[in-house]
């Protein structure tokens, strides 16, 4: 049992200052003002005085980090999974790009072998499978060689119960459409990504049941007054949520504030589309079967494309406060609250209530992570 105090929690519905929250059996049992909280005869207790308790992170598109690449290796999830607790990651999509089908069914026995034994880390969640079924035209950093067009046999047996949690395609290319419906009916969210379509093409993606957009604006048809594209379809669409790179290197800072205004907090995800060399100092890296050259923004191939992120979710969190002027709780909800209901967890994460998993971050002040919870067990201190 574990007892936190006096801290400034952030529920799904207020703040409350000098709050308490008991976990037990690695949920959360009660939540309220600390002065209101009966003593739980033999918790731990953290007096969490000064400092800021929010729901763990929820990380919806990471490559890899501290040298490891889940394309290449996907047994370093593992790995990768106990050291991001750091950046406030409590759960998380490991991201397998276009690579041959191999090595997602690789990815896929990974995440469902379970966790090593005495694993502490964030848990993984099921994969983000990002390709291969996605358009030539926007392909970004995905090798070509791998790319082809959308089959049902291809993902006859993707669920999230054989690990696959997400998966990004184009939904203009032949035979898209009917790996959407198959996809959904299983519980799978579909997201439209790497994707030359039109408005039309778009919307028929997420009739079908698509209801995500990846990286919005990067390797997508452009937004046009009168073609409005991808980025069109996904801003207008009340249905869709949408995955946004807040590191002012995949966007321009003015365009992260018109989506956030046009958004809002339900229907924007952040996520930092992290490659190999997050945690890493600059210079080369791998994405997949490309060599990436990283400098102290930005990954790059050699030709200039931007392949994934040096962000880390903490960063992002503070990087959409300064850039917009959201609020706290706001924010928080594009990392927490909103990813976990796009994959049908709401209720079970990414909110502080009674019932939900006891994943956990102290924050202090300026938002820097000082503790990371997940299932009630403290798995990071700074």
């Amino acid at each position: 049992m574990l007892h936190i105090k006096n801290a400034t929690v952030h529920t799904p519905d207020r703040v409350i200052e000098r709050g308490s929250v008991l976990v037990e059996e690695r949920r959360i049992v009660s939540v309220g003002p600390s002065a209101d909280a009966a003593a739980a005869a033999g918790a731990r207790e953290i007096d969490a005085a000064g400092l800021v308790l929010a729901p763990g992170f929820v990380e919806l598109q990471l490559n890899g980090a501290f040298g490891h690449d889940f394309t290449d290796d996907p047994a370093t999830i593992w790995q990768v999974g106990e050291r991001i607790t750091r950046y406030g990651v409590t759960s998380f999509l490991p991201t397998i790009i276009t690579s041959p089908l191999e090595q997602v069914a690789a990815g896929r026995k990974v995440v469902t072998d379970g966790r090593p034994a005495g694993y502490r880390g964030a848990v993984p969640l099921g994969l983000h499978v990002e390709g291969p079924f996605l358009n030539p035209k926007r392909k970004g950093a995905h090798n070509a060689n791998y790319l082809r067009l959308p089959s049902l046999d291809a993902v006859a047996d993707w669920s999230p119960a054989t690990g696959v949690r997400l998966v990004t395609l184009a939904p203009e290319l032949p035979g898209a459409l009917d790996v959407i419906r198959a996809l959904t009916a299983r519980g799978v969210a579909v997201s439209i990504g790497h994707s030359d379509a039109t408005f039309d093409q778009a919307v028929a993606g997420f009739d079908a049941g698509a209801r995500y957009g990846t990286h919005l604006f990067n390797a997508q048809s452009s937004l046009g007054h009168r073609d409005p594209g991808v980025p069109g379809a996904l801003l207008s669409d009340d249905r869709i949520t949408v995955g946004f790179i807040a590191d002012g290197v995949h966007t321009h800072r003015a365009i992260i504030k018109i989506v956030y205004k046009v958004l809002g907090p339900s229907r924007m995800s952040l996520v930092t589309d992290a490659m190999a060399a997050l945690g890493m100092a600059p210079g080369a890296h791998k994405l997949g079967d490309y060599d990436v050259i990283v400098d102290a923004t930005s990954a790059r191939l050699p030709d200039g494309v931007l392949a994934g992120s040096i962000l880390a979710l903490d960063q992002a969190l503070r990087n959409v406060i300064e850039i917009t002027g959201c609020g706290l709780s706001d924010a928080l909800a594009m990392m927490t609250s909103t990813p976990a209901r796009l994959l049908g967890l709401d209720g079970a994460l990414g909110r502080i209530a009674p019932g939900c998993a006891a994943d956990l971050v102290l924050l202090s002040p300026d938002l820097r992570v000082r503790q990371t919870i997940v299932g009630g067990e403290v798995v990071f201190t700074a």
